[in-house]
């Protein structure tokens, strides 16, 4: 069995869990989130835990990866519903700015056109500064994927270190060209 899987996830008050059949659904004061779970592992609540065992179908090997998968989507999800995720993005270089209006963020970087980039359903866009971005939503996996699509738009390059970054992200510099004699 998996370490991850052996251990339950908490589910505090305010926040349900509903299992039927292959889904698990989980409510709670920031949004609903479902996951379709594998065949290998099942899932139960007892009281203010959710467990995941192994179900004996498949292989042993998946079985066991797909155990702790499972736990720790479900907690993300926990998580996600309680308290949310969030992630922050900084513009670098000069005149670049980005401007938040509604569910999409214009991004003025260096092209010749701003991009506009739509957020996806459960996603929110703010912009606190002309160089900064914060994503926010329940759902672990959409905001990182938003993220990840936005600073996809302009990736830091190693020379100047130009380009859109996570907040805590070190972009490693290149020396420039140099001459010998």
């Amino acid at each position: 069995m998996s370490r991850i899987g052996k251990a339950p996830v908490p589910v505090p008050a305010g926040v349900t869990v509903d299992v039927k059949s292959n889904q698990v659904a989980v409510k709670g004061p920031k949004g609903n989130l479902n996951i379709t779970i594998r065949p290998e592992v099942k899932v139960k609540v007892e009281g203010n835990e959710a467990i995941v065992e192994l179900s004996g179908a498949g292989g042993a090997r998946e079985a066991r990866a797909y155990h702790g998968l499972t736990r720790a989507l479900i907690n993300n999800m926990v998580v996600g519903v309680t308290q949310g995720f969030e992630k922050k993005l900084e513009i670098v270089g000069v005149g670049w700015n980005a401007k938040a209006q509604g569910q999409k963020v214009t991004l003025n970087i260096g092209f010749c056109h701003p991009v506009d980039v739509t957020m996806v359903a459960g996603v929110t866009v703010e912009t606190p500064g002309p160089n900064q971005i914060v994503l926010t939503g329940a759902d672990r996996q959409a905001v990182g994927q938003m993220a990840a699509q936005i600073r996809a738009v302009r990736k830091p390059e190693p020379y100047k270190g130009k380009g859109i970054r996570y907040k805590d992200e070190v972009v490693r510099r290149k020396s420039g060209k140099s001459f010998g004699a």
